[in-house]
Parts: structure tokens; C-alpha cells; sequence
């Protein structure tokens, strides 16, 4: 997959998407990523690309030409344009199985007060991550493009690394527990040291479905409800 960033500080997420899986996944040619600076395609000598709001306010506003002019740098035929802002689709993990079968993505990562409303008609996905206000959009491409990177084929060591995760079956995903089986006085749960498979996936698709109803009943409101039949398995 070839991922590209529309970004005016490309180490925001060079640097983070450098480590761990998802630098394995570039050093091994899984994920090609790129930058396109809008301050590369500026015409004075201050590379100026933001400027006053009009009809006045605090901050500035990214302008429209340097940013599109970066877009077209990198954008082509196939280009799945992604806007990054706080008005957009909220992001989760069925969206990242979607994108991760994207041959190319392009990013828009805004800064300071926004980016000119001229460049939103060139997107094709408008992309938040959450209600809260970050610096920028380069923290949340970071975000879902470790989210993103980890769904592509062979990323990951095990093929059935994402089968059970959380949120991919609308539930949170069971505790984990790993040696000592005893830390401090507590045990790990008898299912889970049982060598039974049966009452281990019992075990895990309960817990599963009792803490997604008490922590994200949001998630999943016909079947994220206490197992009040399986309390053996639960104990």
C-alpha cells in the first residue's frame, strides 16, 4: 500500500510511524509512505500558507492553493483522499478494514485554525478520530495509519492476529492474562489454564460480551448484554 501525507510537519509522523510494527511493515515494503510539504509550493520567499480568516477571529487559516498544489503532487488516478477534521466521519475499525484495501490513500493533515473550506470538495472521506481539538491532523493520520497498516495482508506475523480483537466482532475483546499463573494472590481464570478450547472460547466470548454491556453498550445493544446464564463460566 502507498500512503501519502499532505502535511506541513512531515517528522509528526514520520518519527512515531518509524517504530514497531508499522516501521517493520515499511523496512519490508508493506507500506510505502510519503510526504508532500505545502510550503514546497509556495511563490514568495517567507513560503507563506496560512492568513487572516475573513470576517475576522483568532488564528490563522491554512490558504488554498498551496495546499492543493500538494495535493496534486501526489494524488492520481485510484487516490482515496482522506480530510482530516473534528466535523468528519468518526474513524473505527470496520473503516480501517475498509481503507486498508486501498491501493493509495493521500491524507490532508490541517493545521492552526483549519484549512481554506474551498480544498473540502477534493476529498473524497472527511475523517475525525474523535471530539476532541488536537494541533493538528498529523496525530490523528498517525493514528489511522497504525490502525490501517496493521489489517494489510502479511503485516502482521499470524493471519489470525485480527480475527478476535476488539471492536471486530462489535464487542470489546476478553481479557488477557500470562505467566505467573499466581501474581500477588490472583489467579488466572480456571478456563484459561483448562487446556479445554471449547471452554475457553466460551469463556472469552462471555467476558467479552458482559464487558462490552457494562463498559460499551454503544457498541453492540442487541448482544453486549451481561451473560447471566454463563455466570459459571465468568467465575
Amino acid at each position: 500500500m502507498r500512503i501519502d501525507a499532505v502535511t506541513l510537519f512531515p517528522g509528526m509522523i514520520d518519527a512515531p510511524l518509524s517504530e514497531s510494527i508499522v516501521g517493520r511493515a515499511r523496512q519490508e515494503g508493506f507500506l510505502e509512505l510519503g510526504f508532500s510539504n505545502p510550503r514546497d509550493f509556495t511563490e514568495d520567499r517567507h513560503r507563506t500558507v496560512d492568513d487572516k480568516p475573513y470576517g475576522g477571529g483568532t488564528g490563522m487559516v491554512m490558504m488554498a492553493e498551496p495546499v492543493y498544489r500538494a495535493l496534486k503532487k501526489v494524488g492520481k488516478k485510484g487516490s482515496y483522499v482522506i480530510l482530516l477534521t473534528p466535523k468528519g466521519r468518526p474513524f473505527d475499525q470496520k473503516l480501517a478494514q475498509a481503507l486498508s484495501k486501498k491501493k493509495h490513500l493521500v491524507f490532508i493533515c490541517g493545521h492552526y485554525e483549519g484549512i481554506d473550506e474551498r480544498i473540502t470538495p477534493l476529498a473524497d472521506l472527511e475523517l475525525s478520530i474523535g471530539d476532541y481539538v488536537l494541533t493538528g491532523g498529523e496525530p490523528a493520520a498517525v493514528a489511522v495509519i497504525d490502525a490501517v497498516t496493521r489489517l494489510i495482508p502479511g503485516v502482521l506475523r499470524k493471519d489470525d492476529a485480527t480475527v478476535n480483537e476488539t471492536f471486530t466482532d462489535g464487542l470489546l475483546e476478553a481479557p488477557h492474562y500470562t505467566r505467573p499463573a499466581v501474581w500477588r494472590g490472583k489467579k488466572v481464570p480456571e478456563a484459561l489454564v483448562s487446556g479445554n478450547h471449547r471452554l475457553i472460547a466460551e469463556w472469552r466470548r462471555a467476558q467479552a460480551e458482559a464487558l462490552t454491556g457494562k463498559a460499551r453498550p454503544d457498541l453492540a445493544p442487541e448482544r453486549a448484554k451481561p451473560a447471566r446464564k454463563r455466570k459459571q463460566i465468568l467465575d
